[in-house]
């Protein structure tokens, strides 16, 4: 059978875009609530996200021109819908940037220097490359996401493979209902890359019926990524499993982190890059300042002051604006498949009540991330 290098770009950035700094901080909110609960969790929100994302992709296949998220809802939702996904997308995405200025700072640091008092330092080098890239655009991502994603499954297998007899059962056998919600708002913010779909159907242009099959794979290896991830660190380190999970494992594993890390900002920050150039209509030029700057400033500010930390800003990112956005999304299905200007290559065939199913899981989530 003859390689696809479409499918295989497409579901790079797919996976790419979704495993971020996210699965990083899993094993330590699962270590809170015990892995039995978190366990389920990952399997659930990651179908639940699945599902979300091939609606997703209905949307976008039956729309003739390509829009991010704030283009579409302004579609088929009106003004009032642009309004809430713009703002949505833009604390989400700006959210994920600054975990990953966090997490690769503090990586790097721990790497070069074995302690994280240079994290400032390397965060700012680190973005000063990966603005770089993000400015000379898609050719770039697609290269760096590919090498990037083999690169993630080859060092998780060593760690399977070098960690797998160090697990004690005792770690994995454990739950804890007081903090059972604890994992949500991470988990979800871990799954989200609705930004990636667009890049995904630009890659396959010609080439559209790859669709389905580039979500579906894309978006199914992060559940297996993440359920095996968080099995190894958590059996491994139980209670002790730090908020960055990959310094559980030593120096070689951080690279884990570094990897995923340089990967998911090209795309997150592209998928900023396009809002403002696609749905706004700025030049390359200001689309990429406010795509990368903004970022730094807020990390900076957040840094220096000590506004929030690595676990703080996933768990809010998630489930309050990433269910903005997945209820967003779900209310276009309807007004899509009437108002679209061609006929897609796939369609999602579940009953209309898993819809407002879905919709009433993200509001109930927000209602608990903002209770617990």
């Amino acid at each position: 059978m003859r390689f696809n290098w479409k499918l295989f770009a497409a579901i790079a950035t797919m996976t790419g875009t979704i495993i971020g700094a996210g699965f990083l901080g899993i094993p330590y909110v699962v270590a809170k609530s015990g892995f039995l609960i978190g366990i389920v969790q990952i399997i659930l929100i990651g179908v639940i996200l699945l599902t979300i994302k091939l609606y997703l992709g209905e949307i976008l296949l039956r729309t003739k021109k390509l829009h991010q998220l704030p283009g579409l809802a302004k579609i088929y939702l009106g003004k009032w819908g642009y309004r809430i996904m713009f703002f949505s997308m833009l604390f989400i995405i700006y959210s994920a940037l600054i975990a990953y200025l966090m997490v690769e700072g503090e990586s790097l640091s721990y790497i070069f220097t074995n302690s994280l008092n240079y994290a400032i330092y390397f965060a700012f080098a680190f973005w000063i490359i990966l603005s770089y890239f993000v400015y000379k655009g898609l050719r770039a991502l697609k290269k760096g996401e590919s090498f990037g994603i083999v690169f993630v499954f080859f060092i998780l297998f060593l760690i399977l493979v070098l960690f797998f007899s160090r697990i004690k059962t005792e770690n994995l056998l454990t739950y804890n209902f007081n903090y059972a919600f604890v994992p949500v708002g991470v988990i979800i913010f871990a799954f989200l890359g609705f930004s990636a779909l667009p890049e995904v159907l630009r890659e396959l242009r010609r080439n559209e019926k790859l669709m389905k099959k580039s979500i579906i794979i894309g978006a199914t290896l992060p559940i297996l990524v993440y359920s095996l991830f968080t099995f190894i660190v958590v059996g491994f380190a139980g209670t002790s499993t730090p908020e960055i999970a990959t310094f559980a494992l030593g120096k070689i594993f951080v690279l884990l982190g570094v990897f995923t890390i340089f990967t998911a900002f090209f795309a997150v920050a592209m998928a900023m890059r396009d809002i403002y150039k696609f749905d706004l209509g700025y030049s390359k030029f200001n689309s990429w300042f406010l795509s990368c700057f903004i970022p730094l400033i807020l990390f900076l500010v957040i840094y220096f002051f000590k506004l929030a930390n690595f676990i703080q800003i996933l768990s809010i990112g998630g489930i309050i604006f990433g269910g903005v956005n997945g209820v967003l999304i779900l209310l276009m299905v309807g007004r899509a498949r009437k108002m679209g200007k061609r006929e897609p290559e796939y369609k999602v065939r579940l009953p209309s009540w898993v819809i407002w199913a879905l919709i009433l899981f993200l509001i109930l989530g927000v209602v608990f991330q903002l209770i617990f």
